[in-house]
């Protein structure tokens, strides 16, 4: 394992970004940034032994900080996806947060993680990236630490372990927030590639992707990917645009690192398992993401990525019987995701 630090250039208002590329002793290369504890790029062989960048984004922080920007590899907090009308009740205190997702608060507000700058040091083969949120940013109480560690090994396993703390009682959702396409980042359509994900339920939304409350079985509807399915096969009958839904993952005990979801790509070999920590994990395959220009000007669209985001359900603090976000002074979050990469066949 080697981890190796260079420059990324800087943000508009001066700040030095700092990236740092991991590489494994099997060709996998991984390259993260300290500009919303990003990871820009994930390399790895297909079964004939050639190289492909696996995620989507782009090759300067001009298009990191461009509006254009999808959360591409992010960390996204203080909570990931949305929170209804932007609005909790905390101990009787009602807290209101920025409106920027149809009626919905959406991945920490205008200025969320994903657009700071974090502290970063390599500690041996890893990299540790820490961040204060002071109380009332984005309209959040409490101030916040948070560490972010990222490591690489032999095996294929991109890991992040998440931890945090708070001087005053909070909420809190982390998640990263890559875009992955098994054939290479510009490859078009993941109809194609095959995703199983480990969970019997999941959340239901309205159509401003407001969650109801309920958590629906996934048996015998379009929703259903606990055995082996191409993305495309029903994407068509969900609803919205496509698959942008909660999966509550099934669990033996609370806080256990288990597999989430598997995909896989015919064609190249390629195969990504996600294993987490977290409750849920949110199945997103870019129903968003509209003629973006990234990295060596390749042009992203609809359904040509998709993403695993390892978090707790969206709106969690507005549903007491969904599992808790609540962190109190005293207590530590933590968090665990692996990316792993291999192939098959």
């Amino acid at each position: 394992m080697s981890v190796v630090k260079e420059s990324f250039g800087r943000t508009n208002d001066g700040q030095a970004v700092d990236a740092f590329i991991f590489e494994n002793a099997n060709g996998m290369k991984a390259k993260v940034i300290n500009y919303g504890a990003t990871i820009v790029s994930i390399e790895t062989p297909d079964r004939a032994g050639q190289p492909a960048d696996l995620v989507c984004g782009f090759d300067d922080m001009a298009g990191y900080q461009s509006e254009a920007n999808p959360y591409f590899g992010a960390c996204c907090g203080r909570y990931a996806n949305r929170i209804a009308k932007g609005k909790f009740t905390l101990d009787g205190v009602e807290y209101s947060l920025a409106i920027n997702n149809g009626p919905n608060g959406l991945h920490g507000g205008t200025v969320g993680f994903d657009k700071k700058v974090w502290d970063a040091a390599m500690v041996g083969d890893s990299v540790k990236m820490t961040l204060i949120s002071p109380d009332g940013e984005e309209g959040y109480p409490g101030t916040l630490k948070v560490e972010l560690t990222y490591s690489l090994n032999d095996e294929g396993e991109l890991r992040l372990d998440y931890s945090a703390t708070t001087d005053q009682k909070t909420i809190l959702n982390l998640t990263n927030h890559s875009y992955f396409n098994l054939a290479g980042a510009d490859s078009g359509s993941v109809h194609d590639q095959i995703i199983c994900i480990n969970a019997d339920r999941y959340t239901e939304v309205d159509d401003d992707a407001t969650p109801s409350g309920r958590l629906l079985p996934v048996a015998g509807t379009e929703m259903d990917l606990t055995s082996p399915t191409p993305i495309g096969q029903r994407i068509g009958e969900v609803q919205g645009r496509g698959y942008d839904h909660n999966y509550c993952l099934n669990k033996k005990a609370e806080g256990e690192l288990s597999l989430a979801a598997v995909v896989t790509d015919p064609a190249s070999g390629r195969a990504m398992e996600c294993w987490t920590t977290e409750p849920g994990v949110q199945f997103y395959a870019a129903n968003w993401v509209e003629n973006v220009v990234g990295k060596g000007g390749a042009i992203y669209n609809i359904q040509e990525s998709f993403c695993l985001e390892a978090q707790h359900y969206p709106d969690s603090p507005n549903h007491p019987d969904f599992p808790s976000t609540e962190l109190a002074p005293g207590e530590t979050y933590t968090q665990t995701t692996i990316y792993k990469f291999g192939v098959e066949g």
